[in-house]
């Protein structure tokens, strides 16, 4: 079960003005589940994504962004849709790939009566299969015929693979007497890590935020949520976060980061993201710890990164994690051999690191502290949730990621991932 993440509320999500979601139940992969989703966007709002970095993007990726141009090019006026299906990444399918997502946009803006170009494609689900495109078209109508501004929770539902819980974050601030609200929801347990990871998020608001000042914004989110996590090292090919302002709210328009509700605004998407960043983790595969990894006293934010990701990421860590075993020396390794990705922690001097288990000094000095009792660090790893902290003493940035243990049902839910 996923570690400490509460279950889903649906009241607790509040719709977005500007925005309905519809569903439908094709049979991508499975009978009888929800697996196609339609997410309507009112006209004239700003959407900005961040996509996968892997080199063999998909076919959605690659025309989400070409749809995302012509707007910046003012070929089409806005974009006013999204379609997610799960169970199929159409990933790895080459020409044929690219075709199925361009007729399934062509179909959905039939149904919609709205610009091929201004519907944004995503899939997600296993790699070099086609999607089984008739059954996709089919649901379409379904789902348009479905949409409602207060299907969250079930928009939720829809986008999961091997996630066992649907991942989901509402809130709402004030800019003067005005409310602002944002919420989100996100889909991702295995093959995540950044940049970005096998993720989808989709996070709305009713704030009127510019396009270019949204585009920021995004990217900036991005980094401090989706790109700070990692079950298992692994980056997939159809990883997406889009954020969507439907400007509904009464507030003012929000044009530069000077704008009165700039903070409030940037403060409550960056909330919703970390949250369903997280909530990834705590349903990464087979996870049972939740750990938390600070770096501080940084040359760099890339160099705190690096070393936060090659603590996260190791097997060995991982498993120790899993469990529940000090061993301290995997995660000095783990801090010593981050040098590999970036150049600059060459010379980082060991001497001068300290490294924390929640609040207890577990080494310095280039070694394990003298006033440390393995008592005292194993019943920090029998909690579910761990924090570890490493002061490099080097420079004033810092990062924090977040990560899973590898369990027993990680290698079982992988090796059994297309039977």
């Amino acid at each position: 079960m996923p570690v400490n993440l509460p279950e889903l509320n649906p009241a607790s999500l509040t719709p977005i003005k500007g925005v309905r979601l519809g569903w439908a139940e094709s049979n991508i992969k499975k009978l009888n589940r929800k697996d196609l989703l339609v997410i309507e966007i009112a006209d004239n709002s700003s959407v900005s994504g961040v996509f996968t970095q892997n080199r063999f993007c998909a076919a959605p990726v690659t025309l989400c962004k070409k749809h995302l141009a012509a707007v910046k090019n003012n070929q089409v006026a806005s974009i006013k849709a999204l379609v997610i299906n799960t169970g199929n990444a159409n990933a790895g399918t080459g020409e044929q790939g690219m075709l199925d997502a361009i007729t399934t946009c062509q179909h959905l803006a039939e149904n919609m009566d709205i610009p091929v170009e201004s519907i944004l494609p995503f899939s997600t689900g296993v790699i070099l299969e086609h999607l089984p495109i008739n059954k996709i078209l089919a649901g379409l109508p379904l789902a348009v015929a479905n949409l409602k501004n207060n299907n969250w929770a079930d928009a939720a539902t829809t986008i999961m693979t091997t996630d066992v819980a649907p991942k989901a974050y509402s809130t709402q601030v004030k800019i003067g007497r005005e409310q602002v609200t944002i919420t989100g929801i996100s889909k991702g347990a295995g093959m995540i890590h950044p940049n970005m990871a096998t993720m989808l998020g989709y996070v709305a608001t009713d704030a009127n935020i510019t396009q270019s000042l949204l585009d920021e914004i995004t990217k900036e989110v991005a980094d401090l949520s989706f790109n700070c996590i990692s079950v298992d090292g692994d980056t997939s090919t159809n990883d997406s976060f889009i954020v969507i302002a439907t400007g509904k709210s009464n507030a003012p328009a929000i044009t530069s980061r000077e704008d009165a509700g700039f903070k409030e605004v940037f403060n409550a998407l960056l909330e919703t993201s970390q949250y369903l960043a997280k909530a990834i983790i705590r349903d990464g595969e087979g996870a049972t710890k939740f750990i938390t990894v600070n770096v501080n006293g940084a040359l760099s934010i890339e160099e705190a990164k690096t070393i936060g990701f090659s603590i996260g990421k190791s097997p060995l860590v991982k498993t120790a994690m899993f469990a529940s075993d000090p061993n301290l020396g995997r995660v000095l390794a783990a801090i010593g051999y981050a040098s590999r990705e970036c150049k600059s922690l060459e010379d980082l001097d060991t001497s001068l690191l300290e490294l924390y288990f929640g609040d207890t000094l577990v080494a310095e000095k280039g070694g394990r502290a003298a006033s440390y009792k393995e008592k005292v660090g194993q019943a920090i790893m029998n909690k579910a949730e761990i924090d570890i902290t490493v002061e490099l003493h080097r420079g004033n940035e810092s990062a924090t990621i977040w990560t899973c243990d590898f369990s027993y049902d990680y290698v079982k839910i992988n090796a059994e991932y297309r039977t």
